[in-house]
This record gives structure tokens, sequence and C-alpha cells, in this order.
């Protein structure tokens, strides 16, 4: 009787654990996150406020060659609008080049962006088909500058993986149309974001009507007054096996809520004026 009874507990118990165990695995598909989700929380992550950073970009070509550009950038965020302003130190012949952009989290609302060039005094605004050129020589598109419309891309989670010991989904990013294809210049994404901050750590890009991808690879990521940054940041691009071009960018003395950072900043004026 004693092990009858015995017997009956253990099976009720396993009968119990299965049905815990069932309850949990639906819990968690129930409520796991769509790519779309996760994107979404990716754009509104706490970026900081008010930043003031400077940064080397280091131009590498097939050859090995390199050029270096520093420049300066300004930054604010707030009610689903960010602002930037980056101003080229140098070398002398970039000095004072400037790129304003007015980043729009309004669905159907196009981001503006205007770059200025101080040897022809002449401000020229980045129209939507050349959204897709390379930003001052480097392997960023000036649609790389601002963040995605989620509404105009299809977002796929393909699977959940580590990278540096670190937890990532792995999220496949398709343009729903071929206007947005030729403004982003790809034709399609895939990337990698960390679970534990949803920072984008890695990507593989597929350049639109080209035999070639752009392989991003977040070498440094700090935690600078609260907010993640990517302090060191690779962007290359391919041909098959063959390095076409790279471009290294180095984040130094990046610092967040700045009483220098105010409204005037974001302006043509001042875009004009420079340093």
């Amino acid at each position: 009787m004693i092990f009858n009874k015995i017997t009956s507990i253990k099976i009720n118990f396993t009968i119990f654990s299965i049905i815990i165990s069932g309850f949990i695995m639906l819990h968690d598909k129930v409520f796991a996150l769509s790519g779309r989700e996760i994107m979404k929380k990716v754009i509104d992550r706490d970026e900081g406020d008010n930043s003031v950073s400077e940064t080397e970009m280091i131009l590498i070509d097939k050859k090995g060659k390199r050029r270096v550009r520093n420049f300066k950038t300004y930054g604010s965020k707030k009610g689903g609008f960010s602002k930037s302003l980056i101003i080229f130190i140098s070398p002398a012949d970039v000095r004072n080049t400037s790129f304003l952009t007015y980043d729009y989290d309004e669905f159907g609302k196009e981001d503006e962006q205007w770059l200025y060039l101080p040897a022809l005094r002449r401000t020229k605004r980045i129209a939507s088909s050349d959204k897709s050129g390379s930003f001052m020589g480097s392997d960023l598109n000036y649609s790389d500058m601002t963040s995605p419309d989620l509404d105009l891309y299809d977002y796929t989670l393909m699977k959940e993986t580590e990278i540096k010991g670190q937890k990532v989904w792995q999220i496949k990013s398709v343009p729903k149309t071929k206007d947005e294809v030729k403004k982003s210049g790809y034709s399609k994404s895939i990337i990698f974001i960390r679970q534990d901050n949803y920072v984008m750590i890695r990507g593989l890009r597929w350049v639109h009507n080209k035999r070639r991808n752009k392989y991003l690879d977040v070498k440094k990521l700090e935690k600078i007054d609260g907010i993640w940054v990517s302090t060191e940041m690779h962007v290359t691009t391919k041909s098959g096996k063959k390095i076409l071009h790279k471009t290294i960018l180095k984040e130094k003395n990046m610092r967040f809520y700045q009483d220098e950072v105010n409204g005037n900043l974001f302006t043509i004026r001042r875009l004009e004026k420079g340093l």
C-alpha cells in the first residue's frame, strides 16, 4: 500500500511537471518577441541626449592604403525626433565640411540631410535618390546615418545564437518596396542584436545591383553615463572574399547631457559656420 502510494505520488508529480513545463513553453512562445518588436526596442532604447563626441575615421582601400579623417558630432534626441551635426576637423582638405541630419520617427515623414562643402561655399540637400551614396568616401551610405522606418521593412526573427559570449537575436531585414531598396542601397540585411541591451553588434548587408556585401562589426561596446556606446566599429565592403574597402570608426571623448548642445546648433546657418 505504501509502495503504491509513493508510486502514485511520483506519477502525479511527473504529470504535474509535464503540465507546468508545457505551460512554461507555451508561455514563452506566446510572449516571444517578433523581429519587428525587437527592432522597435532597438530604435526606442535610450541613446542619451545632448551628446558631444569626437570620431577618428580610418579609410582603407583595397591596397591597404590608409586615410584618416577626424570629426566632431553633436546629437540631440527628443520626442521621436533626433538631430545630429557632424563637423570635420581634419585633414585640411575636408576641414569644416559639415553634415546635418533630422531623423524622424514618424511614419511617412522622410528624414532630412544637408551637406556643406566649404571649398564650394555650398550647402547641398541630400535627395532620396542620393541616400544610397557613400558618406564622405566611407563604407557607410547616407541612409546608414538615420534609423530605418520600421513600416517600410519586413523583419524576420531567424534564430537565437551567441556572439563573443553574448546572447543575440539574428534578424533578417528586407525592404518592402523597390523605392526603399534604391534609397537605402541594400536589397536585404541580416543583423545581430544583443538581448541584454538591444544594441546591434554585427550586420551583413547585400548591396543593391552590385556583387558585393558590407560587413559591420562592433569591436568595442562601452557604457558611458549609463548609455551603451559603440566606441569602435569596422565596416568592410567585400566582393566574395576579396576586400574592396574598409572603414574603421573610433569614438573618443563621448559625453552626454552637455549644456553646449542646444537647438541653435542644428540649423543650416550653424552648418555653414564650421568650427
